[in-house]
């Protein structure tokens, strides 16, 4: 499926997952959220804090974002950063983003990761477990313990 005017081959997923996590369809942990952009915390957690920064609009890739949600997410990624880096002092924080099902993006909603590198360095990309609900509401618990203010997301 292509849902963009590009020639990026993108995955399909009906409905899509986090679509469902916004609109309260699923269950799943956000820690914040604005009119254009929101916080979760994967349960599949491949670095320390690891956290996906999203638009509230659905769209599949960076390709289709509007200059006000580019904005938005980079302020909110650059916050998560800094709320990671607040709550688990790592020596490093990994950011990344996939495009295409070449780039190995397997959900078809923009999103960015951000997570503090594991003790060894770097982050897991092998098969992680798939945390609870609970465990990653104790994560976001303490992620905004310490995080900085910012006035652009505000806990769900």
């Amino acid at each position: 499926m292509n849902d963009t005017d590009s020639g990026l081959d993108i995955p399909t997923q009906e409905p899509c997952a986090f679509c469902d996590y916004l609109s309260g369809a699923r269950p799943y942990t956000i820690l914040c959220r604005s009119d254009l952009v929101a916080v979760l915390v994967t349960r599949e957690q491949r670095g320390i804090g690891h956290l996906l920064v999203l638009p509230v609009r659905h769209y599949p890739t960076l390709l289709e974002s509007e200059s006000d949600e580019r904005h938005a997410m980079i302020d909110t990624l650059a916050w998560a950063a800094s709320a990671i880096d607040a709550a688990f002092e790592r020596p490093g924080i990994a950011v990344w983003q996939n495009n295409g099902i070449a780039a190995h993006q397997a959900i078809p909603h923009l999103h960015f990761h951000v997570a503090g590198t594991l003790p060894g360095g770097g982050t897991n990309f092998d098969n992680v477990p798939e945390l609870t609900v609970d465990q990653t509401d104790r994560i976001a618990a303490k992620i905004m313990a310490t995080s900085p203010e910012n006035d652009f997301c505000n806990p769900d």
